[in-house]
């Protein structure tokens, strides 16, 4: 039986162009409605789809109208039934981020890819690394840090020098960007349910901003960063180019 879709898509023309087609030879219906989604666009546009809908615990399929397309299957306007039928799902948890800004006040926000700590200024941050409450880097001098989920891995992660993680290993990276001191210092592999807490050291000399996938926030002085098992993301994959898979081709390309 066909499943009832509802067509997102971003705001640039080539998706917004595909919404259409689609729209006209499937059809359309409201969110609250549908048993599936099917997302027009690239990563960034998944991951803001994925947090929008994540209330609703519809399964998200996207298809690449953007760049790289990492989270996305391939477009194509025809069998779009038979390939949601035939598609494989990935649930993911995301991180939660509760940062701490200099005025004392709170800010909260989910990641499904990463939670970065960047310096905002000329000179570079200096971080304290707490994990489970147990201090492992008294000072780590750098351009910044990120924890990075398994799917989020082969993001900003990768680029920084990070661990490609495969999907189910249950583990987080800890990665530094241009770490100065310790200068060798590579990261760290951590337990899925470990507790990060950043601490940002001359916060007024050095300050430091925290991000969630796109949610920012400015003067951060502490951020504590874990896994929240309760959250959970659909997202579908045509079979046999799930994220498993692609985590597996990435590190052979």
């Amino acid at each position: 039986m066909p499943k009832k879709i509802a067509f997102t898509a971003s705001r640039a023309d080539v998706a917004q162009t595909a919404r259409a087609a689609l729209i006209t030879r499937y059809g359309d219906v409201e969110l609250q409605e549908a048993e599936v989604i099917v997302a027009l666009g690239g990563d960034g546009f998944m991951l803001q789809t994925l947090h929008d809908v994540q209330p609703l615990g519809i399964p998200v399929y996207g298809m690449n109208r953007g760049t790289i397309g990492f989270l996305m299957n391939t477009y194509s306007e025809i069998d779009l039934p038979e390939r949601l039928a035939a598609a494989e799902e990935a649930e993911l948890n995301p991180l939660s981020m509760t940062a701490t800004r200099a005025d004392g006040t709170l800010a909260k926000a989910l990641a499904i890819n990463e939670v970065s700590l960047l310096r905002a200024g000329p000179q570079a941050a200096k971080l304290k690394i707490t994990v489970d409450g147990r201090v492992r880097m008294a000072e780590l001098v750098c351009d910044g840090a990120l924890v990075a989920t398994p799917a989020g891995s082969t993001a900003y992660n990768y680029s920084a020098h990070g661990p490609i993680i495969p999907i189910g290993s249950e583990v987080l990276a800890l990665t530094a960007m241009s770490a100065f001191r310790p200068r060798r210092w590579r990261g760290a592999l951590l337990p899925k349910h470990a507790v990060v807490q950043i601490d940002v050291l001359e916060a007024e000399k050095r300050p430091v901003m925290a991000e969630a996938d796109a949610n920012s926030v400015t003067d951060v002085t502490c951020v504590e960063i874990k896994s929240d098992p309760s959250v959970v993301h659909r997202i579908l994959f045509d079979p046999g180019h799930g994220l498993e898979e692609r985590l597996i081709n990435e590190q052979f390309t």
